[in-house]
């Protein structure tokens, strides 16, 4: 078992109103989401919009995360591009910078062959000491890892596990640790005793998420509670409707970096009326939790 926790929350990018990475709302965010249920972060994954991100702010939110995280918790880098040399580039970067493993997505759009994808994962496997998580979603890269390459790209050294973003082949892999990057079969993936999920709606439903862990005589309940806000979430393309709700509840994470557009009022809506459900927004507008104040400002809790 790679030991890096069970919910691992694919924390978002905040960025500030010209578009610029804002640390201090980053760091805030993982403070706050330490105390509601998260064990760790993915920096830089799709729902932190690695995708436009320089490799400067991608391994400077990298250090950031590793210097400021809570205590106790684990920094996972996203580090996987469609090109080797500059996926080893980076595997090799983030673990000069203390990342606890790598979090390493299948090649998009240039679409390799198995063989292809064998040699491009035992280059970045050689770039490291730590853990690397495959990360498989055809539906954003074009190329599956069908079970049984899971398992043969399992044997090589370093590759401890596997971020399943494929809900049809969710199954547990000889020699890897099973994280399902599909919050709709968290529930699933625990019931079958795989290692956890890498999340989206731990951003706001952190604690009941920790409950599906601690209380598996609720799981299944707990989990028919949340589908809503799983459904809500993905509305439209990651992370928009994330960050409206993170914005709505308090935590200034600002909008998206284009081709991503920030939600419609329709989306927007569509939240509201979620996190009202759930109570974790007022039917005034009102916030009803917390969000951890910013270095140098006082608590008004």
């Amino acid at each position: 078992m790679t030991g890096l926790g069970q919910i691992l929350t694919a924390i978002v990018t905040p960025f500030d109103a010209e578009g610029r990475v804002e640390e201090e709302s980053f760091v805030a965010l993982m403070a706050h989401l330490a105390q509601n249920g998260s064990d760790g972060f993915v920096v830089a994954g799709s729902t932190g919009e690695s995708s436009t991100l320089t490799d400067e702010e991608q391994l400077g939110l990298i250090d950031l995360a590793v210097r400021e995280r809570p205590p106790g918790t684990t920094i996972v880098a996203g580090a996987g591009t469609n090109d080797t040399r500059h996926a080893v580039h980076l595997t090799e970067r983030a673990t000069e910078l203390g990342a606890d493993a790598l979090l390493s997505v299948t090649p998009y759009y240039n679409r390799p062959s198995r063989l292809g994808l064998k040699r491009h994962y035992e280059a970045i496997a050689k770039a490291t000491d730590k853990p690397i998580l495959l990360y498989n979603i055809p539906a954003r890269t074009g190329t599956n890892i069908p079970p049984d390459l899971l398992e043969e790209l399992g044997q090589i050294d370093g590759i401890e596990g596997v971020k399943q973003s494929n809900p049809a082949e969710l199954r547990l892999i000889d020699g890897l640790d099973l994280y399902t990057g599909d919050d709709a079969t968290f529930a699933r993936t625990l019931d079958m005793g795989g290692a956890g999920g890498i999340l989206v709606a731990s951003h706001v439903v952190g604690n009941e998420m920790r409950r599906m862990v601690d209380e598996p005589e609720h799981r299944a309940e707990i989990d028919a509670s949340l589908q809503d806000v799983y459904e809500t979430l993905f509305l439209t393309s990651n992370p928009t409707c994330t960050k409206a709700a993170l914005n709505l509840l308090g935590h200034d994470v600002g909008g998206l970096r284009l081709p991503l557009v920030d939600a419609t009022a329709e989306e927007t809506r569509a939240v509201r009326a979620m996190l009202v459900r759930h109570g974790l927004l007022g039917a005034g507008g009102a916030s009803t939790t917390v969000p951890v104040p910013l270095a140098g400002e006082a608590s008004h809790a």
